[in-house]
């Protein structure tokens, strides 16, 4: 898990601990100087010069791990998130979550994890060594500081460590409402149409405003529980200094109740008054970020369904064994009234079956009842003689080119590489060619590494369709089904296509839906809907 597994580059704690040497070193030259007076000498310029020393220091070092971090963040981010998206698009990923849910996780959460891998992981390390320094500077100078210190550090954690239950317990209630509003919020707008049918939208809006008002609610909680633990820290690190600042003062002036166990000197107090709240300074950075840790350690909870590890290697060629399709008596009617059916017909293994008749006649309604994504009303579809359940056939069964493939943000090799995960890159490269992508990876300046934009990033509709196509030969799937593949094309385009159906059709069973009488002219049947 990314929130987990993660750690932050070694230069980041480097500058972080480049930063407390600086304070160090500016405490050093500003007590020291001080301390020259009334007789200022080479020795105040020497000690000027330490002070300055250590502010660039501090300036490098806290302006550096920040930028670092941040960097080293967006990189991880990046990589973990297409990652996410890949598990996210697999039949399994798609069926395990629904759509909201899934939104939320390629965005939401998985942005969440910035503030835990910028600031707190770094933070978290940085408050493990730099107060120790600081500490034992300190005590070299005033034991009895340090002593200070220490003590009020005790119940400063125990309270830290219990405000923390409870900001991990708000902050997985947050991403738990944000998850239900994503997912709520999705599916109302699929079911649009028909809540205006029935005219709930007002009810539908009531619904959706409340889970908008819980998921307020908690995020106010959890913002009130990190305030509460700024709060408990800075209280300390005021009672800290001031105890340090009252027993250096009083030790000055000989004006201390007890007998002083240690003799304090001017440019000795100034050194512990200076270094006083830079002890707490990693700390308070620490607090600042901690809500960063609570809302990344939630959202790594709430990904863990999305396993992103790496998906095995298929082995084997699903298309060996081509898959017997046979529609019996099947009806699916529509809200409105529209009816299509009864229609009846075998699509015989390892032949392409292609399904014609005018706009509006069930062409591509008969392709989305195999995937799932429309449902009959009478009447069985059978696979190699098994009933299809509600949900379509196997997804790892079938293969999908349509008029407006999907193209996502990714690169042109793993747009193609998302129809089978874990394929090996000589495999994809294989594919790409086959269909006919040679010009468009010559075309770009990194080939099949060329990065896309969900727009396609000048993709044409033919080059879009030879990803799908691409995809559709990678996968190796037993069934292919083709929504309108040639449609929009002009004469020779559609012939180049058609050749490239062909010879994807070897071993497959192919079922296609389109208007073109020379795409229906190659297939073994046709299917004609009135």
């Amino acid at each position: 898990m990314i929130a987990k597994t993660t750690s932050p580059p070694p230069q980041v704690t480097a500058l972080w601990a480049l930063d407390a040497v600086g304070a160090l070193c500016f405490a050093l030259g500003l007590a020291g100087a001080i301390g020259c007076f009334p007789r200022p000498g080479v020795a105040l310029v020497g000690f000027a010069a330490i002070a300055i020393l250590g502010g660039g220091m501090r300036a490098i070092g806290a302006g550096g791990a920040s930028y670092l971090g941040v960097s080293a963040a967006r990189g991880v981010i990046s990589q973990f998130r297409r990652a996410v998206v890949r598990r996210a698009l697999t039949p399994s990923g798609v069926r395990d979550a629904a759509a909201g849910e899934r939104s939320a996780a390629v965005v939401e959460e998985v942005e969440a994890q910035e503030g835990f891998l910028a600031r707190y992981q770094p933070l978290r390390q940085a408050s493990a060594f730099a107060p120790v320094i600081l500490l034992a500077a300190v005590a070299f100078a005033s034991w009895v500081s340090a002593l200070i210190l220490v003590l009020t550090l005790i119940p400063l954690i125990v309270i830290l460590a219990l405000v923390g239950t409870a900001a991990k317990d708000a902050a997985d209630r947050q991403f738990l409402a944000l998850e239900r509003l994503s997912a709520r919020f999705v599916d109302r707008i699929r079911a649009l149409p028909l809540i205006l049918a029935y005219q709930a939208e007002s009810r539908e809006a009531a619904v959706v405003a409340q889970s908008a008002e819980e998921l307020s609610d908690r995020t106010l909680s959890v913002l009130q529980v990190a305030f509460l633990s700024s709060a408990a820290l800075e209280f300390f690190a005021a009672i800290a200094v001031a105890l340090v600042a009252v027993y250096a003062g009083f030790s000055l002036l000989g004006l201390l109740p007890v007998r002083a166990p240690e003799r304090l000197d001017l440019p000795r107090a100034l050194f512990v008054l200076a270094l006083a709240p830079e002890f707490y300074l990693p700390l308070r950075r620490l607090a600042s970020a901690y809500h960063d840790k609570q809302v990344g350690e939630a959202a790594a909870a709430r990904l863990g369904p999305l396993d992103v590890g790496d998906p095995p290697i298929r082995s084997g060629s699903a298309a060996s064994h081509p898959l017997r399709i046979q529609f019996d008596r099947v009806v699916i009617a529509f809200d409105g009234g529209a009816v299509i059916g009864p229609i009846s017909f075998v699509a015989d293994p390892g032949r392409t079956t292609a399904i014609v008749g005018a706009t509006g006649s069930g062409k591509s309604s008969l392709l989305k009842l195999l995937v799932g994504l429309t449902v009959c009303t009478s009447g069985k579809v059978t696979i190699d003689g098994r009933p299809m359940d509600l949900d379509g056939a196997d997804p790892n069964s079938l293969a999908w080119i349509g008029q407006s493939p999907m193209i996502l943000p990714l690169t042109i090799a793993e747009n193609i590489g998302l129809a089978r995960p874990g394929a090996r890159r000589r495999e994809i490269e294989a594919a790409a060619l086959e269909v006919g992508l040679a010009p468009v990876l010559q075309g770009r300046t990194h080939g099949l590494d060329a990065p896309l934009d969900e727009r396609g990033s000048g993709l044409s509709g033919g080059e879009r369709r030879r990803i799908a196509m691409a995809r559709a030969l990678l996968k190796d799937a037993p069934v292919v089904l083709m929504d309108e593949p040639t449609a929009d094309l002009d004469a020779v385009a559609e012939q180049a296509f058609i050749g490239l159906i062909q010879r994807m059709g070897s071993g497959r069973t192919i079922l296609l839906a389109t208007h073109s009488d020379a795409l229906a002219s190659i297939a073994h049947q046709v299917v004609r809907l009135a």
